[in-house]
């Protein structure tokens, strides 16, 4: 049976605000981001672009650039790299490597994957740089490179520096580029132990073998950074990215890891059950007739000053973000109905009066513009404080719904359409009344 689901703005039928607990959501350090990454779809976001301590994450980024070194051929999984005194006299987490130890490439690898260790990471660092502090700075110029635009290194473990520092964002970014460049080698991070000189370490990524789907990636610690994660889950055709970072145990962290990645994929799942009961039971309209009842709907406001407006050839791929903001509500969703009869009886919140608004098209249902809604709200900080509605409206005989955001100022209205045209989103600022 096909869920009548609909995707509601800023919650797409989860209430992922309410899964931060407390002690995640008060906490100063915390962020957390999930992606899908096949598509790009972000689908929740919380302090994602807030500056934070890698921690123990920073060994993907070394893991990254050995892997790289491998496939250039620069090294072999079996040859050996040498412990410097300085690696030997590392920080724990360490393997206990004395200076003058070797290491193959390929147990370095695991040790850097499932121990963590940080000795073995600025042995890593040192055999590829020419020293700790040169591989940092190589570090730094390939993240940019990926386009993790907010990270610096400065060492190869993730060892305390204040200038080492990162977005949960961007350790999605790099956790995408490692599935993405090195297929071959992501195996590593799904291994649950490493055995070396007689004794078995567990992988302290506990979300591996133990929840559905889960195969890596890495987690980390420091007192400045908190509890740090960062998990890659792949079920049928969805894969996704989450990052964790500051939570205030590691049993807490793994805990609301593991909600969230439920949650992100019960609600890929919802969406796909969605676009399946539109492509049965409502009716259809293309592109180039959807932009003509947009254009014939702007005419109709007969408004007597220049609108802003952007063009797009047709809809962009759905985006959505599930619980932005620390101090979102969301509603639980109500038992489901026919999907007609919602959408003829669907609640409107109240017109503000004096309050300006943001179209951003027309359409022939109520749930195709509260989609649209939910497609573009992301794309502006001038809308988060926007109230969502689909307004009814006739038009030369057509029944349509005005998707807009509404109870917004002139001036956050105006900026508002500068940053969604500027992504090629139709919309126009709508002023008091209109």
């Amino acid at each position: 049976m096909i869920k009548a689901a609909r995707l509601l703005i800023l919650s797409a039928s989860l209430a992922l605000a309410g899964l931060s607990t407390p002690a995640l959501a008060d906490n100063s350090r915390y962020a957390a981001f999930v992606v899908e990454e096949n598509t790009g779809v972000v689908l929740h976001s919380r302090r994602s672009e807030a500056e934070r301590y890698p921690a123990s994450l920073t060994k993907m980024m070394t893991l990254y650039m050995l892997f790289s070194a491998l496939e250039a051929g620069d090294i072999g999984l079996n040859d050996q790299i040498r412990v410097s005194a300085n690696a030997a006299n590392a920080s724990p987490s360490r393997l206990g490597l004395r200076a003058g130890d070797t290491i193959t490439a390929e147990n370095a690898i695991r040790a850097l994957v499932v121990k963590s260790a940080n000795d073995v990471a600025i042995a890593v660092g040192e055999r590829l740089g020419g020293g700790e502090s040169r591989f940092g700075e190589l570090m730094t110029t390939r993240a940019a490179e990926l386009g993790l635009t907010s990270t610096q290194f400065r060492n190869a473990s993730g060892l305390p520096n204040s200038r080492q520092t990162t977005t949960a964002r961007d350790m999605a970014r790099l956790a995408i580029a490692l599935h993405r460049d090195f297929p071959q080698y992501f195996d590593y991070f799904n291994e649950t132990s490493f055995t070396w000189d007689g004794r078995t370490y567990r992988n302290h990524n506990t979300l591996v073998g133990r929840v559905p789907g889960v195969d890596g990636l890495k987690t980390g610690y420091i007192r400045a950074s908190g509890f740090n994660v960062v998990v890659s889950a792949e079920r049928g055709d969805h894969r996704l990215v989450t990052v964790i970072m500051g939570g205030p145990s590691a049993a807490a962290r793994d805990a609301h890891a593991e909600e969230l990645i439920e949650a992100a994929f019960a609600t890929l799942e919802q969406r796909e059950d969605t676009r399946l009961f539109a492509a049965l039971s409502s009716p259809r309209i293309n592109p180039v007739r959807q932009q003509d009842l947009i254009a014939r709907d702007v005419a109709a406001l007969h408004l007597n000053e220049p609108t802003e407006m952007g063009s797009a050839n047709q809809p962009p791929p759905l985006q959505v973000v599930l619980a932005d903001e620390d101090d979102m509500r969301v509603a639980p969703l109500a038992p489901a109905r026919d999907p007609i009869a919602a959408t003829q009886s669907r609640s409107e919140p109240s017109l503000i009066h004096g309050a300006w608004a943001v179209q951003v098209g027309a359409y022939n249902t109520a749930d195709a513009a509260h989609d649209r809604l939910a497609e573009v709200a992301i794309f502006s900080g001038a809308l988060l404080e926007a109230q969502p509605a689909a307004r009814a409206v006739t038009i030369s005989g057509d029944r349509l719904w005005r998707a807009r955001f509404e109870a917004l100022t002139e001036d956050q209205a105006r900026l508002a359409c500068r940053d969604l045209s500027a992504r090629d989103h139709p919309c126009f600022a709508v002023a008091p009344g209109r």
